[in-house]
């Protein structure tokens, strides 16, 4: 979890991630970039804003992680091993493809190029003082 890179799940708005647009360019980032534009062509001199990202898009492409990932990965060596999905999504309107991981339930066999997924609020880890929030991919109802 990264301060700053998705709404809070409460927001009026919805759950959404959060990049960055240039006045100059109108180049969006993510994740966000609040130090200069790193477009390369920008003319210079623009201010960055923070833009939230569109809600949906589709999937660019997709994987699966079925090993346990070595140091400095955090993970309990007595616990079982879950595949997890990663999936690149694009997002047409900000023309970028983001990755992120799949909302758990969903394996590969679910998803296709091309499918519209949107962006939903999830749990990365908890205990009893802290709870880690992420982002996560779901297919939206009827997506094929």
């Amino acid at each position: 979890m990264v301060s700053g890179w998705f709404t809070d799940a409460g927001a009026g708005g919805g759950f959404r991630l959060l990049g960055t647009r240039c006045s100059a360019c109108t180049t969006v980032f993510f994740p966000r970039e609040d130090a200069y534009c790193r477009n390369p062509h920008c003319p210079g001199g623009g201010e960055l804003a923070e833009v939230p990202l569109s809600p949906r898009g589709r999937v660019w492409s997709y994987t699966d992680g079925r090993y346990r990932p070595p140091a400095p990965y955090v993970s309990d060596p007595d616990a079982p091993w879950e595949p997890y999905t990663l999936v690149a999504v694009e997002l047409e309107a900000e023309r970028m493809v983001v990755l992120g991981q799949a909302a758990p339930g969903v394996t590969v066999a679910d998803l296709t190029v091309g499918m519209e997924v949107e962006v939903v609020p999830g749990v990365l880890d908890e205990d009893a003082a802290t709870t880690w929030l992420t982002w996560w991919f779901k297919p939206v109802e009827g997506a094929r």
